[in-house]
């Protein structure tokens, strides 16, 4: 670290501190991007689970050795609730395991959530870098595994309430010793966890692509030389601190607070769980107090102060410095107060860790809302927040057990910025997923997708309207054990900022065999015959309505019969800026593709069109005069 800018630095004092020229510097800070690219594609390429190969659900960093103090100064473009957690996760596990133990050709890892953060089927691999018997580095993933053992196959229930019941939990040790497997490891896994071939197979996987990594990071030793890759390591780590530093500074200093809510936890429908924190930010550094924040809930639904540290990252670089790497260096002029023992800094043994995107998307929705005041046309709305997970367990012919962990609502809207429109089809803010290809499911577990559509009238009304909701219908052909996890619909997640208006909630329903038949040549808003799992569901008609009752999910395993239904409909995106100052030609453009109806132009953005969407959309007009008087 130096005093003053790093741009102020001449050519000779940025060797002096670095060790290695600016332009070095870097090119190396490209080369370890290129690094984790490479390292992340093999595995895509080559994984055998699904979670891995179709979903992308792992990422990969690069962390300095211990005596530059662990620098993270490049991370993977995959999921990125993965990735702040191992800022601080890679040096955790090095240290409890044993630096002096460490020796070429060693695979070590942990998975326990208040050791290394997210759950226990998030494996986190390290791999040591040696270079002239010199420790310089470490090349990691962080890897969802299929299953971890527990009450639940596949792990996804909210319904655990202790840490016993959640899974294999494993203390930093040895997969492989000096290039070696170390069998009891191997065993103490196989022996716990379901779906051990799979395992077996991505694992071994993993360890061939951080041996890439390691060897990708050696060539660049080779040719840079060592201090030149450290050097070059603190300072892309050096530059972020300043980047972000200046970023704060932009603000005006002052105090703001935020709130979201988790809607209730596993148990019963007698508490809800808000997320409080309050701003303070002066000069360039700010403070993120979560004091007031709810308790560790009864069920998993909790996560760690790691997802809380790696949450505050991710909402800082996206409202202040979006165009920045991140790394470790992020975190330097940020404070996080966090009291113990809440849903974001749960202990063991009842603060059961699993579902932890459930408080830290609110978490992060609650920075969004507290930072919309000061940042004024720079805020950002919010989106789908919320992983929907929906887990469906059953068994083949064979009695073989299969398990998706991807058949829900998980991806959806963001929320509107000054730049424009939202997506309406992306992972929530803290992932990065792919999303599964239709076939692929359908290929692998018996279920036939019958819907994915936007719905209309739902985004966040504004300058620039927020992404649309999405409505999944899935049609399932055998017995299925469902696992719902759906605990943010209480409240609108898609907050509007600068002016614009707060996008719909959603929900769950479920149809029963002889209800689903007929639903499958029904519109997406007929929800006749649904039973409501969750959202709030007007009495009557079933319909998500914004001041309707709350319907509780009740129970966290859901049987169904061959041939029900389950739809999923994601909250949708907030929206940014006054709706009466869109483009009237805009809004005449979405109500051609269905995002908005006639009705909904008129009442939302003040636009009269005349026609008819669906027989004719070509043939929509725009009534200036009217459109005048209606925005009057």
């Amino acid at each position: 670290m130096t005093t003053g800018a790093l741009r102020d630095l001449d050519g000779a004092a940025f060797a002096r501190v670095y060790g290695c020229s600016r332009f070095d510097a870097t090119v190396l800070g490209n080369r370890f991007r290129y690094l984790l690219d490479h390292v992340s594609e093999r595995l895509v390429a080559c994984a055998f689970s699904p979670v891995l190969k179709d979903f992308y659900d792992f990422a990969a960093t690069l962390t300095g050795p211990p005596q530059i103090g662990y620098p993270t100064p490049v991370v993977s473009k995959s999921q990125l609730a993965f990735t702040g957690t191992m800022t601080e996760s890679i040096r955790n596990t090095i240290e409890e395991y044993g630096v002096e133990r460490l020796e070429p050709g060693d695979v070590i890892i942990a998975n326990d959530p208040y050791r290394t953060g997210t759950h226990v089927n998030d494996m986190l691999f390290i791999r040591p870098v040696f270079h002239a018997a010199r420790l310089c580095g470490f090349v990691n993933l962080k890897a969802h595994q299929l299953d971890m053992g527990g009450s639940v196959a596949g792990g996804f229930s909210a319904h655990k309430f202790s840490v016993y019941e959640n899974g294999l939990v494993l203390s930093p040790r040895a997969l492989v010793k000096a290039g070696k497997p170390v069998n009891e490891t191997w065993t103490l896994i196989f022996d716990n966890a379901r779906f051990g071939e799979l395992l077996r197979l991505d694992m071994q996987t993993i360890i061939a692509c951080l041996a890439l990594g390691e060897s990708l990071l050696l060539d660049s030793i080779a040719r840079y030389g060592e201090d030149a890759v450290l050097g070059a390591m603190r300072y892309v780590v050096d530059a972020d601190a300043e980047r972000m530093a200046e970023a704060i500074a932009t603000l005006p200093d002052g105090q703001w607070a935020g709130q979201a809510l988790v809607d209730c936890d596993a148990v019963d429908d007698s508490e809800e769980f808000p997320i409080r924190c309050t701003i303070r930010k002066h000069g360039s550094r700010i403070e993120v107090d979560l004091s007031g924040t709810a308790r560790q809930a009864r069920g998993a639904i909790n996560g760690t102060y790691l997802d809380a540290k790696t949450t505050v990252g991710i909402a800082l670089k996206y409202l202040l410095d979006p165009s920045g790497p991140f790394t470790s260096g992020c975190y330097r002029p940020i404070d996080i107060l966090i009291p113990d023992g809440a849903i974001l800094s749960a202990l063991p043994p009842e603060g059961v860790v699993f579902a932890y995107g459930e408080p830290t998307n609110a978490l992060l929705i609650a920075i969004f809302a507290a930072l919309a005041v000061p940042l004024g046309a720079r805020a950002v709305g919010g989106d789908i927040s919320a992983p929907n997970l929906h887990s469906a367990v059953g068994k083949r012919p064979d009695g073989s057990p299969w398990v998706s962990i991807v058949a829900g609502g998980q991806h959806g809207p963001w929320g509107a910025t000054d730049a424009g429109d939202a997506d309406s089809y992306c992972s929530f803010y803290q992932a990065n997923g792919m999303d599964t290809p239709i076939e692929v499911h359908e290929a692998e577990i018996p279920v036939v997708f019958m819907r994915r559509d936007y719905v209309t009238d739902s985004p966040g009304a504004g300058t620039h309207r927020g992404g649309a909701a999405v409505c999944k219908d899935t049609y399932w052909l055998e017995p299925v054990e469902h696992h719902l996890f759906t605990l943010r619909f209480k409240q609108s997640t898609g907050i509007g900022v600068n002016g614009g208006r707060d996008g719909t909630t959603g929900g769950v329903w479920l149809w029963t065999a002889a209800e689903a038949v007929r639903l499958h040549g029904i519109a997406a808003g007929d929800f006749a015959g649904a039973i409501g799992v969750a959202g709030r569901l007007d009495p009557v008609t079933q319909a998500p309505r914004k001041d309707a009752p709350w319907v509780y999910f009740g129970r966290q395993r859901w049987h169904t019969d061959p041939f029900a239904t389950l739809r999923h409909m994601t909250n949708s995106g907030g929206g940014w800026g006054d709706p009466l100052q869109r483009s009237a030609a805009k809004v005449l453009e979405d109500v051609r593709d269905g995002y908005i109806s006639i009705a909904g132009a008129r009442q939302d953005y003040g636009v009269v069109i005349q026609g008819d969407p669906a027989l004719d959309p070509e043939g929509l007009t725009l009534d200036e005069a009217a459109t005048r008087i209606a925005r009057a």
